[in-house]
């Protein structure tokens, strides 16, 4: 296990005079589970782009695959080598059946163009028996759960001779027990000689089974170490340069004021019951628990999405009809969603009118034309006010970082002025640095007086986030917390043991 299976020496890429990689060296061993971490822009996706073939490094690099020198590699010469990417949004085909999904690309590059079905269902079996699982061969992709579409990307790999896998944010969209699985699946890989390399945010899942981590910061290689040597603190400087402190917000409430948001015995059939939910101002009230406990529900129904089918909800004490987004916009009411990518943006858009988006009859001139000055100047301002890192605000949203284009979608509702702020897991898949300056803007616009609900994975960022973590089991409030009065352990145990 301690022979290199690839090595690279002095890799360096330059993009439009931005150094994205700076002689970087890198090396993976046969079967071993190894961990690229660093904040976005660090220069993980580049690595990872030459490593498969996508990208080309500049010359003077050497690299070196299973003890042989190669002059450079290509996406083919790579697949051949036994070096398989699996990308964050898996790229399976959700209308095709699970062993469709596993046995395509050797299908489509195969020599014969007559396909053989029962073969492939073969293949496919072959595959799964690898690691030790079983799917329904004949169900189609769509119907499964993340994490199971995660376990057919692996076997699609594992249809050809992988000697190394390379696995870009795994656990992003997966509970505790799926992430559980997954990694037990990856410790098997190790045991039959196949390396993996994790590219993750959530680096304290990845280090229970990997055995050294790489850190790159602003295209260079900070070091290589050893999991058992690196405490969190130790990776978080590495990638950062700092130490990030973390700042509760323990500011509590008078009960006796009327809430800003109500809801009295609310339910949605199919989503959740008896959901009894208040928040005052100036509050941050965080709601976790497993994925499919309702919290997502519960936050579309606020914002008009998934409306009541029974129950009351009240806005200021008055009773409110929220059965659209225009309705909840008009009292007051905003939603940062999950998938920033497809529900947040417009990636091909100008970041500039992404700001502007949500108030854009507060750009029209006198003709009620949009007047190009009101939207720099707004623009202008929220590139300020929250700290976004960009080229020019004319610039496509698509050239941001993970964090600058959270950023963006936050100052478009907080644009919008809201009392209530709904924020579904605002930081997944950014990194540490951006988390906490993410963090700080929320508890500066709770400390204004605005109210804000946080969903989140992540048991630490409701924690120190929050004055209050509501826990939602089959869709409904099972426990409150508050955060000054409770530890991470207090919360996760809870969890667990309600998990059953």
């Amino acid at each position: 296990m301690e022979t290199p299976f690839l090595s690279m020496q002095k890799v360096s890429k330059h993009y439009a005079g931005v150094r994205a990689l700076d002689e970087v060296d890198f090396t993976i061993r046969e079967g071993e589970i190894h961990c690229l971490a660093g904040t976005n822009g660090s220069g993980k996706s580049t690595l990872v782009k030459i490593i498969s073939g996508v990208v080309q490094p500049e010359k003077g690099c050497s690299i070196t695959i299973a003890g042989k020198e190669v002059s450079h590699l290509s996406s083919r010469f790579s697949k051949q080598q036994g070096i398989e990417v699996i990308y964050q949004d898996l790229s399976l085909f959700p209308n095709l059946s699970v062993a469709e999904n596993i046995v395509i690309s050797e299908q489509v590059s195969g020599p014969s163009r007559i396909v053989s079905w029962k073969k492939g269902r073969e293949k496919a079996l072959q595959a799964m028996k690898m690691i030790g699982i079983s799917l329904p061969l004949d169900c189609t992709v769509s119907e499964l759960s993340m994490a199971d579409q995660q376990l057919v990307a692996i076997c699609r790999a594992l249809t050809r001779e992988v000697r190394l896998l390379i696995m870009d944010e795994p656990t992003t969209a997966l509970t505790r027990k799926e992430i559980e699985s997954l990694l037990k699946v990856v410790l098997d890989l190790k045991s039959k000689g196949i390396a993996t390399l994790f590219i993750s945010h959530k680096l304290n899942e990845i280090m229970e089974v990997a055995q050294r981590v790489s850190v790159l910061r602003d295209g260079k290689m900070i070091g290589c170490f050893s999991c058992k040597e690196l405490s969190a603190t130790k990776l978080e400087f590495a990638m950062t340069g700092a130490n990030t402190t973390y700042d509760p917000y323990h500011v509590q409430p008078d009960s006796s004021q009327t809430p800003l948001v109500e809801i009295r015995q609310g339910a949605k059939e199919g989503n959740f019951k008896d959901i009894n939910l208040c928040i005052y101002p100036g509050e941050i009230v965080g709601l976790t628990g497993l994925l499919g406990s309702g919290r997502t529900e519960l936050a579309l129904s606020l914002f008009g999405l998934n409306p009541l089918d029974a129950g009351q909800m009240y806005v200021e004490g008055k009773l409110a009809k929220i059965r659209n987004v225009q309705d909840a916009m008009d009292y007051s009411i905003a939603y940062v969603p999950e998938n920033r990518l497809a529900d947040g943006v417009a990636l091909d858009q100008p970041i500039s009118k992404n700001l502007v988006i949500t108030v854009l009859d507060e750009m029209l001139g006198k003709l009620s034309t949009l007047d190009a000055k009101a939207v720099q100047n707004a623009s202008q301002h929220w590139i300020d006010a929250l700290g976004i890192k960009v080229p020019s605000m004319h610039s496509p949203v698509k050239t941001l970082s993970g964090g600058n284009q959270q950023r963006v979608v936050l100052a478009k509702w907080i644009a919008t002025r809201p009392k209530l702020l709904i924020l579904d897991n605002p930081t997944v898949g950014i990194d540490i640095a951006a988390k906490s300056s993410i963090h700080a803007v929320i508890k500066r616009l709770a400390e204004e007086g605005m109210s804000i609900l946080m969903i989140s994975d992540e048991i630490p960022e409701v924690l120190y986030s929050c004055n209050r973590v509501l826990i939602m089991n089959r869709g409904r409030i099972v426990k409150s917390f508050i955060t000054d009065e409770t530890t991470e352990d207090d919360i996760q145990s809870f969890i667990v043991t309600h998990a059953v």
